[in-house]
């Protein structure tokens, strides 16, 4: 038996349940993982509260990524004992996920945990953390260095947000920090952003495909209008990576910013990306990241928090990360 979060879909309502279930309840995989923490996601909001599509079959067990010990495998690549953390590949969405006592999954889904990196710490990272970390190579691979001069981040209160800007001090970056809560000013300064800009100053249109160059790269995940008016104000050549769509997933823009200015835009994809370069992506953060501040990024909660975390993180309200323990 265990314990899990269930979700049932009755007359296209979702309600979320905790339930104890039998072994036998969980999904086809090669390995089962004895989980110890999971996280919160605006992804997970998503599925909790039954929007987006993203969950086809019911009853269903949400949480996008997991942290745990490796209680049986049939594949040779993981053993008893093992350590394990998965992100992506649809899980909590097509396959049930993190938010149980036990969960089974395929082996090509998991990477082992970096040295001095626990299961908690790993899921303070999280989605969230990886995200940052693969959005910060594609900037690399197009040229970006400390250097270059003036990083943006949007929404970087978030998840994202917060490890974009705590992974990017911790190389040196220049950073500045958009949010739309001025009180927490000192949090990101602590993380690591030397300016502050109010999130208005990037949420209203402008009628000018083209504004002052300020930009030498930016890691957003916000989408709609402030991904917008962030294309119109990048310097000569510089990258954008898009995220997230926390303010939504259209984008009403022009062509000029690409051929006048040969603005990049990378879609950055953190559920699909390849197993070899996810476990390098792990390693660099294990070893990168100032490990003593993602406390300071985290709190931690039990699944019977998870319907209220569910509806706040799609309202903007969650500082940083929550770390799920699936045992309290």
């Amino acid at each position: 038996m265990f314990k899990a979060l269930v979700l049932e879909q009755r007359e296209k309502t979702v309600s979320a349940n905790i339930a104890e279930l039998e072994d036998s309840r969980l999904p086809e995989g090669e390995v089962e993982i004895a989980v110890e923490y999971s996280s919160l996601n605006y992804k997970d909001g998503l599925v909790l509260n039954g929007l987006g599509g993203l969950v086809k079959n019911y009853p269903h067990v949400p949480g996008i990524d997991l942290a745990g010990t490796v209680a049986q495998s049939d594949h040779p690549d993981f053993q008893p004992g093992d350590q394990v953390l998965s992100t992506g590949w649809r899980v909590g969405e097509a396959h049930w996920g993190g938010y149980a006592q036990k969960a089974r999954l395929k082996a090509a889904w998991l990477v082992k945990l970096p040295s001095g990196l626990g299961t908690r710490t790993a899921m303070g990272v999280g989605a969230a953390g990886l995200s940052a970390a693969i959005a910060l190579e594609a900037l690399e691979a197009h040229g970006l260095t400390p250097d270059k001069g003036e990083v943006l981040i949007t929404g970087a209160a978030g998840g994202v947000g917060s490890f974009s800007v705590l992974l990017l001090a911790a190389l040196g970056y220049t950073i500045t920090a958009s949010t739309g809560r001025a009180e927490l000013e000192p949090y990101l300064k602590d993380l690591g952003a030397q300016n502050i800009i109010p999130r208005q100053e990037l949420a209203e249109p402008s009628n000018k495909p083209l504004e002052s160059a300020r930009w030498a790269a930016c890691i957003d995940s916000v989408g709609g209008t402030t991904l917008a008016r962030v294309l119109s104000q990048m310097d000569y050549g510089t990258s954008v990576a898009a995220v997230g769509l926390a303010g939504g997933n259209k984008l009403d823009t022009t062509v000029i910013p690409f051929l006048l200015r040969g603005v990049n835009l990378l879609g950055i994809d953190s559920v699909f990306y390849p197993t070899g370069r996810r476990a390098a992506a792990w390693a660099r953060l294990a070893t990168t990241l100032p490990l003593e501040k993602i406390d300071a990024i985290c709190c931690e909660a039990g699944l019977q928090d998870l319907p209220r975390l569910g509806k706040e993180i799609l309202e903007g309200k969650v500082q940083g990360r929550v770390i799920i323990n699936p045992n309290t």
